[in-house]
């Protein structure tokens, strides 16, 4: 037998093969292959389509709520470069080409101002306020709630707790003018037991903390369900490991409950960062009066009251315009921060 003929070891195979695919005609040969592989692998157009028509259908009456209401009234930002007048024509959408342009002077005149800038400084303390003594309060109900043992006695109080969100703030605000009121339940039975009534309803120092606890009382429901929704997630064989460990109930909070709420936490602390310009115009609105422009005024209030009622649209818009993007800058100020702790936040990096 030549020595042509003898057959290789296998080890001779592999060293052999191995150099062959590290030469460059066996690189490109590779990569070809796996471009060949992803293309066989991709779905088109029309095979993704038919297999998601069905979801794709049913997201077609949200994306068009979003756009009537969402992207379409966007366009309507140019009013405030334009002294807007919808009286020009028949159709307001006409009025906006038949009005005059004033270029960047409504904003000029916002800035100048002083009532804007009381505006927004009320508008950020009541943020403040609402973030440090509102926020934490669907956490800690959640993890009361959750600590409960029967399911029985647990979805009541999740029950009690989340009713006053379906009530409007005609009717909160009615509820606290009876208990805190000049002629509430407690200004009467200070009364009658020889004391001086009180009405904390009209008392702009305290009215900030008023309307944190109405926030509260309404909306702290919600908050709770998001928040338990979240915890039903965790396996209960964890809790169990951590007690066969020889943790008490405060370290499985600490080191468990707490870790799988961290993601939830940070994507809603994001939004209310967000919305931080936004603290409620129908409940400051009802009360404006009861307590005046100097505590109530925020920037919602203040671009009804000095655009809208006074029918200065242009100025109105301007000030809209103003907030959306402060608010803007604030959410990805927010989920950058949000991405520097490790969490996801709003959308990935």
């Amino acid at each position: 037998m030549s020595h042509s003929t003898v057959p290789r070891s296998r080890a001779e195979a592999k060293t052999s093969k191995k150099r062959s695919g590290d030469s460059p005609d066996g690189a490109a040969a590779k990569a070809a292959g796996k471009r060949a592989g992803k293309r066989a692998g991709k779905l088109s157009f029309r095979i993704r389509f038919r297999r998601d028509r069905t979801l794709i259908l049913m997201t077609l009456p949200a994306i068009a709520l979003i756009l009537v209401f969402n992207y379409i009234p966007v366009l309507g930002n140019v009013v405030a470069f334009q002294d807007y007048d919808p009286y020009l024509s028949d159709n307001g959408f006409v009025a906006m080409f038949e009005s005059p342009w004033v270029g960047f002077e409504n904003f000029q005149r916002i800035f100048e101002d002083s009532a804007f800038w009381h505006a927004v400084q009320n508008t950020f303390v009541l943020f403040f306020l609402q973030l440090v003594l509102y926020f934490p309060i669907p956490i800690l109900l959640a993890l009361l709630i959750n600590s409960v043992v029967r399911p029985r006695v647990r979805a009541v109080a999740q029950a009690i707790m989340y009713l006053p969100h379906f009530f409007s703030w005609v009717l909160v605000v009615t509820v606290f003018q009876q208990i805190f009121g000049g002629a509430g339940v407690i200004a009467q039975t200070l009364r009658q037991h020889g004391h001086k009534g009180i009405d904390l309803m009209t008392d702009p120092g305290i009215f900030k903390f008023l309307v944190t606890a109405e926030g509260v009382w309404k909306d702290a429901g919600w908050g709770i369900i998001v928040f338990l929704a979240a915890l039903s997630s965790v396996s209960n064989d964890l809790y169990e490991a951590a007690a066969m460990d020889g943790a008490g109930r405060w370290r499985r909070m600490w080191h468990i409950t707490l870790p799988a709420l961290r993601p939830v936490i940070a994507l809603l602390l994001v939004l209310r960062v967000g919305d931080a310009l936004t603290v409620g115009f129908e409940q400051l609105l009802l009360q404006r009066d009861s307590v005046g422009p100097g505590a109530s005024e925020v920037l919602d209030t203040y671009v009804w009251w000095n655009g809208i009622r006074n029918q200065d649209f242009g100025y109105a818009a301007a000030a809209g315009l103003i907030k959306g993007i402060v608010g803007l800058g604030l959410v990805l100020t927010a989920n950058k921060v949000a991405h520097l702790m490790g969490e996801q936040g709003v959308y990935k990096k």
